[in-house]
């Protein structure tokens, strides 16, 4: 049996993991670095995915907590598809990523793994990414820290957004 060795992560695995709506706590967390939230906005924010695909996934999310597109009133949705692009040019301008998987899952039977907070994925992809740790043993190695992407895309937003 092959190991891939990653002594940093059992802070992570044994971190007691807080009740609640994730969106929702972050949205109310005043440490930005500690919750991973890169932007906010007056109706939506952005944060980095806690488990992400690539590094450099962010979520943006509204403050409202609905899982229902048609709640959302028509300025959140505009902020939405506005930081949607920011965070897109970001990801291109930071990462150097030569693409980006941009979605959503809504609702559970859409795969939604937090159905009840409408959120959108924003995946940086390089051609090549999918090497053979993905295709042969089935395990994606992300490169760099959730802490690491935070110090590159919080100055980043904050510059390109106005703070």
């Amino acid at each position: 049996m092959e190991r891939l060795w990653a002594p940093w992560r059992i802070g992570y695995i044994t971190a007691e993991r807080p009740e609640g709506c994730v969106f929702c706590l972050s949205r109310e967390s005043r440490d930005d670095a500690a919750s991973y939230v890169v932007w906010r906005g007056p109706e939506a924010y952005v944060m980095l995915n806690s488990y992400p695909y690539n590094n450099g996934h962010l979520l943006i999310a509204p403050y409202q907590h609905t899982g229902e597109l048609e709640q959302l009133p028509d300025s959140t949705l505009q902020e939405l598809m506005f930081l949607a692009r920011e965070s897109v040019r970001l990801l291109k301008s930071e990462f150097g990523c030569e693409g980006v998987n941009l979605g959503a899952n809504l609702g559970a039977a859409a795969g939604a793994g937090i159905a009840e907070h409408l959120h959108l994925h924003a995946v940086p992809r390089w051609a090549g990414d999918s090497n053979f740790m993905t295709s042969v043993a089935a395990t994606r190695v992300i490169p760099q820290s959730l802490e690491s992407v935070w110090e590159t895309l919080h100055p980043a937003f904050q510059r390109a957004l106005g703070r």
